[in-house]
Parts: C-alpha cells; structure tokens; sequence
C-alpha cells in the first residue's frame, strides 16, 4: 500500500523512542480534508491502533490507516528529507493530480 524510506524509518524510529515505545506504538498515516489543493497529509505517533484501521508494517515500522484515508495513499512513498530550507517528511504520491506551491496538499 504505502512505503518508507529508509531515511523516513529512521526518523520514524526516532519519534517512537521519544514517544516512549510501547509495542503496539506506530505511525499514524492520514488523508485530511483541507490546505489549498483540498486534501492535507497527517502523520502522529500513536500507541495502538485504531479498531477499524488497516495496519501495515514496513522495516519494523507499524503503520496505521483509517479507511477514509487508504483511498487515497496507494503507492505513496513517504520520504524524511534535509534541505536548506529545513526538514521534514515528504510525500511523493502517484494518484495525485495536483498540489499547492507550499507542497502541504494535494488534489485527486
């Protein structure tokens, strides 16, 4: 459905271990209605899943979707990049049609 880079893992792994690692914590993945092109990505550290969630695991990484939100992240690849404009997660996704300048949303 959807991957990690190696690079996104590590700082996911991060995140996880400040968190305060739990064996049920994961990677929230989500499609939110909002930003300028109409839809705007989620990520947040979670301690379990929810109990309609689609749970996958990539490089030890588990990840949760809610139903609403796996319609739109088929074959997204979430990456963690540096740049001298800063960091942060990027998302490369072939079912878009579009986005925004700022590249905080998308349209399907």
């Amino acid at each position: 459905m959807l991957k990690l880079t190696p690079t996104a893992i590590t700082k996911v792994q991060e995140f996880i271990t400040d968190h305060g690692s739990e064996e049920d914590t994961g990677l929230r993945v989500a499609v939110l209605p909002g930003g300028c092109s109409g839809f705007q990505y989620g990520l947040n550290i979670e301690d379990g899943p929810e109990t309609d969630d689609e749970i996958f695991e990539d490089d030890g990484v588990r990840i949760f979707v809610d139903p609403f939100s796996a319609q739109y992240l088929d074959g997204v690849e979430i990456d963690y990049v540096t740049s001298m404009m800063g960091s942060g997660f990027s998302f490369r996704n072939p079912n878009s049609a579009g986005g925004c300048g700022c590249g905080s949303s998308f349209t399907v």
